[in-house]
């Protein structure tokens, strides 16, 4: 192929072991584009509150706190072979309204994906009241990091 392209999915991967089979699947000079679209928690934020609420009705949930940058992934392409290792990072504040805020939260890993559909309802609607009196804008901006790495196979 001349070019692999994951867009949303590299830290769900066995990492290492998906990097060689990318750099297998590439013809030489190929290339492996690597994308995530993140939210990005800082203090105050709509997205610093959602993951403390995620946290309290999921303790073993452990995807919070992100900064949107994966290193690692790098690690994963050099390890493989891959050369000319290339990442941009921009942050954009796309527009959610409450009930889409609420609807990509409670698809997420740390809600819907592992708990019962009993605590769901519970959380969905703590993060509706909290929505409603801590960010009561709606459509709310809500900041986001989009990470992308690129890299080539050897000539």
């Amino acid at each position: 192929f001349d070019v692999v392209t994951a867009g949303q999915c590299w830290h769900w991967f066995d990492r290492p072991k998906a990097a060689q089979e990318c750099l297998r699947l590439l013809r030489p000079g190929g290339v492996l584009i690597i994308v995530h679209f993140d939210w990005i928690p800082l203090p105050g934020n709509v997205v610093a509150a959602t993951e403390e609420l995620i946290q309290r009705h999921n303790p073993q949930w452990r995807f919070g706190g992100g900064n949107g940058v994966y290193g690692a992934w790098l690690t994963d392409m050099g390890a493989a072979g891959f050369e000319s290792l290339e990442t941009e990072t921009y942050d954009e504040w796309p527009m959610y309204s409450h009930e889409a805020w609420r609807g990509r939260i409670r698809a997420s890993a740390g809600v819907a994906a592992s708990l019962d559909s009993a605590a769901v309802a519970a959380f969905d609607a703590e993060l509706a009241d909290l929505l409603a009196t801590q960010f009561p804008t709606d459509p709310l901006a809500v900041h986001h990091r989009i990470f992308i790495a690129c890299a080539q196979a050897p000539h």
